[in-house]
């Protein structure tokens, strides 16, 4: 196994019974969203552990090969074409132990939540469509299904359980609207239970989904 992503951890108790691995946009690092913690409305819900990782370092060719964080390559300004399958499967597999860290300190897969923003909600669905356990859920801001072609074939039975929270800015110039909303229309066309909001916003947050995400964390986390 490749060793373990660095990682900041953030638990609001004692002895978590939840994770929340989320997951940053190219270019960033794990603290992109560490201040996030405290926006969100927990109340009420049990210890969360959130785990966020810094994806490895790498030459971007879309960014003429600027050495930046990136969970996979970007060949091509049109995301959807080129994709960095090998990147994508490689980084699916350090995600995929941090799953199992956190399987090994006692949170089972039903309580352990895929979060990410922009190639960070493509690395969440790149995984979590494959884990072979069902998950608490998948958080996918403001990216699309990768490999969008294989994921028929490839995802997992047990994910088809797994609840996806899908939000997306209107306004997006990095990844258009239209690539998230066909990604969402694939998702449902495979049987995915799947909660979609749309923002009037950019490649970005906003306070609107940051209360949407607590609303469904309530929910998913019951």
């Amino acid at each position: 196994m490749s060793q373990l992503l660095e990682n900041i951890e953030i638990e609001t108790a004692p002895n978590p019974t939840v994770a929340i691995i989320w997951m940053h946009g190219l270019g960033a690092d794990g603290n992109d969203f560490v201040p996030l913690v405290s926006e969100l409305d927990l109340k009420g819900l049990p210890g969360i552990r959130f785990v966020f990782p810094h994806a490895n370092t790498m030459p971007v060719t879309v960014n003429g090969g600027y050495v930046m964080r990136s969970w996979y390559d970007i060949v091509n300004a049109d995301i959807g074409r080129r994709e960095d399958e090998a990147g994508l499967r490689a980084s699916q597999l350090q995600v995929e132990a941090l799953i199992a860290r956190e399987k090994s300190r006692g949170i089972p897969a039903s309580r352990i939540i895929l979060a990410g923003f922009s190639q960070g909600c493509a690395m969440t669905l790149q995984t979590g469509l494959r884990h072979p356990e069902k998950l608490a859920g998948l958080m996918c801001l403001s990216g699309y299904v990768p490999l969008a072609d294989k994921i028929a074939a490839e995802r997992s039975e047990a994910s088809l359980g797994t609840p996806i929270f899908m939000v997306h800015g209107q306004h997006d110039g990095v990844i258009p609207i239209a690539r998230a909303t066909a990604s969402r229309d694939l998702l449902k066309s495979l049987g995915y239970q799947l909660e979609w909001h749309d923002y009037t916003m950019q490649h970005s947050l906003c306070q609107e989904e940051i209360d949407h995400i607590g609303v469904w964390l309530k929910k998913v986390l019951a």
